[in-house]
């Protein structure tokens, strides 16, 4: 490569960089206005985005006291219907854990005093 074509990788990296840290810093702002802690993840933010309106719509809507069974029945649901099936989900406000899951299918936040464990597993035909 010559003096200008690494002059412009260089410049180009830089560029892709702040779009990250821009990214990044939108993705941060829209946390903290619904309230929203992302404990652990490896969820894609598209992904990630779309489990944190489902939860606030629904916790939103929820008459008096925290329903968990009907709050992780429609987050699983829409996640099985959205992106295939599989999808398990904990809810409450004390719990705890350990699962296996798929790559890029896991998700555990809290909004509010609730916390969401939301993941994928791996699903394989059976032979019989």
């Amino acid at each position: 490569m010559d003096g200008a074509e690494l002059e412009l990788e260089r410049r180009s990296k830089f560029l892709s960089s702040l779009i990250q840290k821009k990214k990044a810093i939108e993705q941060q702002e829209k946390t903290e206005r619904l309230n929203i802690k992302v404990r652990a993840s490896d969820m894609p933010l598209a992904l990630q985005n779309k489990a944190f309106k489902c939860a606030r719509d629904l916790l939103d809507y929820m008459p008096g006291k925290l329903d968990s069974k009907r709050l992780a029945l429609a987050l699983k649901k829409e996640f099985d219907s959205t992106y295939g099936p599989a999808w398990h989900c904990i809810v409450g406000t004390s719990f705890g854990s350990y699962v296996t899951h798929s790559l890029g299918g896991f998700l555990y936040f809290s909004i509010d005093k609730v916390y969401i464990l939301l993941f994928k597993t791996a699903v394989e035909p059976l032979d019989h």
